[in-house]
């Protein structure tokens, strides 16, 4: 699996509201808890701001909470929907029952498990079915409990769900813990790996800034096969890890962004741009690592991108 040239992510603690909570604002955009979704959320808010005159409120919360609260009116934006890791969601609200709508403009991004380089070259780790060896799996093993610890993702993520059922369908999950954690905490291991020399394996996807920041070999898959992959979500069946298969790599993936039917009629210039907003990784990932990396002020760097890129955003408002 082949990662594009990307850098990205976010701090998503910095420069956020809180739980969902009664509001004026005009418009309400839920924000997710992983990294590359902040500087979206805030670019939107301060090119509505500036050029629509709204108030624009950013709130916390998890893909399901923000669906529903599209669906209900309470929340209004969804800044970077997954496809098609909540294709459950999207089917749901936008194909079922009408009341959020998809911008048809995706970013691309790719999901695997990555090692770092000094991982590689000590363990011979080359291939993601490598894990089901209990001799290699010894190499992550930093507990002593028998098993190796891999980080699939944090909880509330679709993809955490899916690494679930690729853990199963490989086979590595009998031999390796899955751990599931918020991305800082997890990142933080990957440092200090880095920095100790340790060896470590986790989930790793683009656009993000860790392909910056460390040298990081992907382990490689059978490339993806559709009728290799049957993905069920725990909301839709109670038994939907048995019922579940996924033993090839992941497809590529798109990032949309959402909003609520309703802003059509209660701020139908607002439904304008977010049906016209168009990014690409690459844009995508220099305004996320600005945040994380060199560790911009959200609310500061979004003022500045909007005003240094008004072309683009005059493109959203036509």
């Amino acid at each position: 699996m082949k990662f594009r040239k990307l850098v990205l992510a976010a701090s998503v603690a910095a420069g956020m509201a809180g739980s969902a909570v009664a509001t004026a604002a005009d418009v309400v955009i839920g924000v997710p808890n992983w990294p590359s979704v902040l500087a979206t959320a805030h670019v939107l808010k301060v090119a509505m701001e500036e050029n629509l005159g709204l108030e624009v409120e950013l709130q916390n919360g998890t893909n399901p909470v923000v669906f529903e609260a599209m669906d209900s009116g309470a929340m209004h934006v969804h800044p970077e929907v997954w496809l098609p890791n909540q294709t459950n969601l999207n089917n749901t609200y936008v194909k079922e029952k009408g009341t959020v709508r998809q911008n048809p403009n995706g970013v691309a991004g790719d999901q695997a498990m990555c090692v770092t380089k000094g991982t590689a070259e000590r363990t011979g780790i080359v291939n993601l079915t490598d894990l089901t060896d209990p001799d290699m799996a010894k190499n992550f093993d930093t507990d002593e409990d028998g098993k190796g610890e891999i980080w699939i993702g944090a909880a509330g993520w679709a993809s955490t769900n899916v690494e679930k059922i690729r853990a199963k369908s490989y086979g590595y999950d009998a031999t390796m813990q899955l751990k599931e954690m918020d991305e800082t905490l997890a990142l933080a291991e990957v440092d200090a790996a880095v920095a100790q020399d340790k060896d470590i394996v986790f989930f790793c996807y683009t656009p993000h800034h860790m392909f910056a920041l460390h040298e990081l070999v992907i382990l490689k898959e059978p490339a993806y096969d559709d009728s290799k992959w049957t993905v069920i979500q725990p909301t839709d069946d109670p038994e939907w890890l048995e019922k579940s298969e996924a033993g090839v790599a992941w497809n590529t993936a798109y990032l949309h962004i959402h909003y609520a039917a309703s802003l059509e009629e209660d701020q139908p210039e607002a439904a304008n741009m977010l049906s016209k907003v168009a990014l690409d990784t690459d844009t995508v990932s220099a305004m996320t690592f600005a945040l994380v990396v060199d560790k911009q002020d959200p609310a500061e760097f979004a003022a500045k991108w909007v005003a240094e890129n008004g072309e683009i955003v005059d493109s959203w408002l036509q």
